[in-house]
């Protein structure tokens, strides 16, 4: 008989082609009364398990999971995890926890065409779009609220030299930046020097921000780069690390390039923005609301069940926190 040291019971989902892997079972009981609480003691007590979840053998570098967890504020509570930080929102993650829980069962046509989300940036509300069939067929997140950090930031980079960037919020912070002034193709054949050359981006925007108040404890932008297609339409690629990017348009990373769209005044009259990933699937965003000094984004997409598997940790395992190699 195979000895056991753990098993967890996943959904696995992909949201324009970005992975979320959303955690059914096996997660020991987290302490806290807010999911942002319960987040922190997960990374306090139990951050082995994101490795053993997400990293290669199990996982990739690309992985992203979602933890559901109890909320006494919203209709459901969930954070994110992924292979090198903890997010505080996720726009593809909630549109792939939305697909999980209409898979089984949990949410249908039925009970109504929205919930609630409590998670570590805030309370989100997802709306669910039914077909006629009852099965769901779009989700539109109603995101926390987006907001300009820096505007014009200056940096210098190789091989470009100074480069112009837009520090925004989006539910996470992102560095926005014009892939078609460097001369960038967003095409998924370029997608290994875009990596690279982005991850050294990140590097540069870190070290010119370090220090700035607005982003203390904050993870660092990642960079999205983006091209223009036509007026309110464009490509997007963001670059997380020098071995990993968003697949999907990115949901936050969408919301935080509305926002600085609505700043210039460049959004179509109806405030609505196209968002592609390199394979050419969208994201559709609208801004909803207009608090002070921001912008309400509902992002629309949707995800597709890949797999409703038992991952499992033998106790011979010599790689039971998982690996990665950069």
């Amino acid at each position: 008989m195979i000895g056991l040291d753990a098993s967890f019971s996943v959904i696995d989902t992909h949201t324009a082609g970005h992975p979320t892997r959303v955690i059914l079972s096996g997660v020991p009981k987290l302490e806290g009364a807010s999911v942002l609480e319960k987040r922190d003691d997960f990374r306090r007590r139990f951050d082995s398990l994101r490795g053993l979840l997400l990293h290669e053998p199990r996982g990739h570098a690309a992985m992203v999971g979602l933890v559901p967890v109890p909320s006494t504020v919203a209709d459901y509570g969930a954070f994110f995890i992924s292979s090198y930080v903890y997010l505080d929102m996720c726009g593809h993650g909630t549109i792939g926890l939305a697909k999980t829980l209409a898979s089984t069962g949990q949410i249908t046509r039925e009970q109504g065409d929205s919930f609630t989300l409590e998670t570590p940036a805030g309370v989100v509300t997802v709306g669910l779009v039914w077909s006629h069939d009852g099965a769901l067929s779009a989700v539109r997140i109603r995101n926390v609220p987006s907001f300009i950090g820096i505007e014009g930031l200056k940096v210098q980079s190789e091989p470009f030299g100074t480069v112009s960037t837009d520090i925004v919020y989006g539910g996470m912070w992102y560095a926005l930046v014009d892939a078609d002034e460097l001369g960038l193709s967003l095409t998924p054949e370029n997608a290994s020097r875009l990596m690279t050359l982005g991850s050294e981006l990140k590097l540069a925007i870190k070290k010119s921000i370090a220090g700035d108040p607005r982003f203390s404890g904050a993870v660092p932008p990642s960079v999205l780069f983006y091209s223009d297609n036509a007026p309110g339409e464009a490509t997007h690629f963001l670059v997380l690390e020098s071995n990993k990017f968003d697949r999907s348009p990115c949901g936050t990373g969408t919301a935080a390039r509305v926002a600085m769209l609505d700043r210039k005044g460049q959004l179509k009259p109806d405030g609505s923005y196209i968002a592609k990933n390199i394979l050419g699937v969208p994201f559709i965003a609208r801004v909803v609301e207009r608090p002070d000094a921001a912008v309400v984004v509902e992002i629309e997409g949707m995800a597709h069940l890949v797999a409703h598997s038992t991952i499992l940790l033998e106790n011979s395992d010599p790689l039971r926190q998982g690996f990665l190699c950069k």
